[in-house]
């Protein structure tokens, strides 16, 4: 009993959410198998879908661009249900599908940061840039850690919850709102990943 409370405590809320919409994924990675969709299709396709969704937010059409998120971000929970299905599950697809996600998230941010920019809105152009460097360091931190063989799966905005939060609020065109959260919470989470990783390492 107590090794399954570990277990479940040990669940990061991406993992979660892979068990609630198990459901819904599992099927449609199905369906998608069956009409010879490759798991690395759905990966292009989903960084594709989200270069058009960061042109429409470059010129301002704020909530065209968090409709074409909404829908093609969610590829990448079913690239990877596909290739587990298929029995294709490889390092280097996953690698893939890791470089497409930050790709992706940096072509979102890219186009807010232009139409900020060629606005002349200083203070939200330089929050996205803080939001961008917040993202790609909460990453980095992980992967660097990892690399090293030390625990860093913490943190209160991981690239779901960063979704969760931009994607509402692209959609309701309340943008600014989305880029202060993000410009302050991944920072905070880059630095309790860092301290997570020296909580562990000062454990060898």
């Amino acid at each position: 009993m107590e090794t399954n409370t570990q277990t479940e405590k040990k669940r990061s809320f991406t993992d979660n959410m892979r068990l609630w919409f198990k459901g819904v994924t599992e099927p449609t990675a199905k369906f998608l198998n069956g009409l010879g969709i490759t798991p690395n299709a759905m990966t292009i396709l989903g960084l594709l879908g989200n270069m058009v969704g960061a042109w429409f937010l470059s010129q301002g059409r704020i909530v065209e661009g968090g409709l074409f998120i909404l829908v093609c971000t969610p590829f990448d929970a079913l690239d990877g249900t596909m290739a587990r299905l298929r029995g294709e599950v490889t390092e280097f697809g996953a690698f893939v599908d890791s470089v497409s996600d930050r790709y992706s998230e940096l072509f979102i941010l890219g186009g807010l940061l232009y139409y900020y920019s060629i606005s002349n809105d200083e203070t939200t152009t330089i929050l996205v840039y803080v939001a961008a460097a917040g993202s790609i360091l909460v990453s980095y931190v992980k992967a660097r850690a990892e690399s090293l063989h030390l625990n860093a799966n913490t943190g209160i905005l991981t690239r779901m919850e960063r979704y969760l939060v931009v994607t509402p609020l692209l959609l309701l065109n309340q943008p600014i709102i989305a880029i202060w959260i993000l410009a302050i919470l991944t920072n905070v989470t880059a630095l309790q990943r860092i301290f997570k990783v020296r909580q562990e390492a000062t454990k060898k």
